[in-house]
């Protein structure tokens, strides 16, 4: 059978998040036929249908009773008899925890199976304890793919094996690579969660230092989450809420409008408390895409796509002095950030295309379903 026609279950825990654009594009891009499934545990959808596919049926919540059967494995037989319905050939998983899940599912149904890691899955310690270390998931798939090089060695420390795991770095969405920046406003742009891993506070504390040489630079951030109201209290506490525009979440193609305008990206990812880490950020890379400088911290995936002094400035984590010289840096130096910017695009063109990471995906596909 050609690879275009077959068909493909993507399994998510939750549907389409603002913040994961890679699903979205996987849903969009891979060859053949995708049917989107969507949620965990007891409520499953597939996308274009209207019902939980793991809601019990009467005979079998009666069955249930009777046999003393766990109920995964009445969740399991609805999940298959769906994958049947559809003739679903292979199936590609989102998140390493979410397959583990999954994996009464896989062993009623003889199929294959490609799990796609991509940060916390790999990184938080409960996470992984609550899985046995992935053991079950590393022996049913077929391929395992990792986001960064920091990913495939955490993964290849939890045991598993080496010819399973395959590096592949997000593409951004090419429209980025539209993006014409001018360079010429000091205005800062920060896009993603507010959440211990992405640090926007210090960010924040990064960016009250460059006021003190730029007080008429602009700082935009971009997203929501749990530390949204603390980043806002601690602006103003600093005196500098007024130069700081909290824009919520906002859309692809917005971001792109804002980034037309930006000297440059910031992101100060670091190691959370319980362990949480990025994979590659695909905000640094639509950033990147787009021409416009990243400042930002060696950590996990993006010293894999930022290259310090070319293509963007990176510092070590929670160094906000380091950070806020590096902004000051491009603030001062409009050609500087000119020059980064484009070797970033560039370096985007030849090494992360969206093409290259989807036509990656498209072949562990097919070779995992054996067809």
């Amino acid at each position: 059978m050609d690879g275009k026609n077959l068909n493909i279950a993507l399994f998510s825990p939750a549907k389409n998040p603002y913040s994961e654009t890679f699903i979205q594009a996987q849903k969009n891009n891979l060859k053949g036929n995708v049917f989107y499934f969507y949620g965990s545990g007891d409520d499953i959808k597939l996308e274009g249908e209207d019902f939980n596919i793991t809601q019990l049926s009467f005979c079998q919540k009666l069955n249930k009773k009777i046999s003393h059967k766990p109920v995964s494995q009445f969740r399991a037989t609805n999940i298959v008899r769906s994958l049947k319905k559809n003739r679903i050939d292979v199936v590609l998983v989102q998140y390493g925890n979410h397959a583990h899940h999954l994996m009464p599912v896989f062993k009623q149904m003889n199929i294959g199976v490609v799990v796609h890691f991509h940060g916390y899955d790999a990184s938080v310690k409960n996470v992984i304890l609550s899985t046995n270390t992935y053991k079950e998931v590393f022996s049913r798939s077929t391929y395992i793919i990792a986001v960064s090089k920091k990913m495939k060695e955490m993964l290849l420390d939890l045991g598993c094996p080496e010819e399973k795991l395959i590096l592949n770095i997000y593409g951004p969405n090419p429209l980025f690579l539209k993006v014409k920046p001018a360079c010429s406003e000091k205005t800062i742009i920060a896009i993603g969660r507010f959440v211990d891993k992405k640090a926007p506070h210090l960010t924040i504390l990064a960016f009250s230092k460059v006021l003190e040489k730029h007080p008429d630079a602009i700082l935009l951030m971009g997203g929501s989450g749990v530390l949204y109201n603390a980043c806002v209290d601690l602006s103003i506490a600093l005196g500098c809420f007024d130069s700081i525009r909290f824009l919520n979440i906002i859309k692809p193609e917005e971001f792109q409008e804002v980034l037309s305008r930006a000297r440059c990206f910031v992101q100060h990812s670091k190691i959370a408390l319980n362990g949480d880490m990025e994979g590659t950020p695909v905000a640094v890379l639509e950033a990147c895409a787009a021409g416009v400088p990243v400042v930002s911290t060696y950590h996990a995936g993006i010293p894999d796509v930022i290259q310090h002094g070319k293509t963007g400035l990176l510092s070590v984590e929670g160094d906000i002095r380091s950070m806020a010289e590096h902004i000051i840096q491009l603030l001062d130096n409009p050609d500087y950030a000119k020059q980064l910017g484009q070797a970033g695009k560039k370096r985007i063109k030849n090494h992360f295309s969206m093409e290259r990471y989807i036509t990656k995906l498209d072949e562990l596909i097919r070779l995992s379903s054996g067809l």
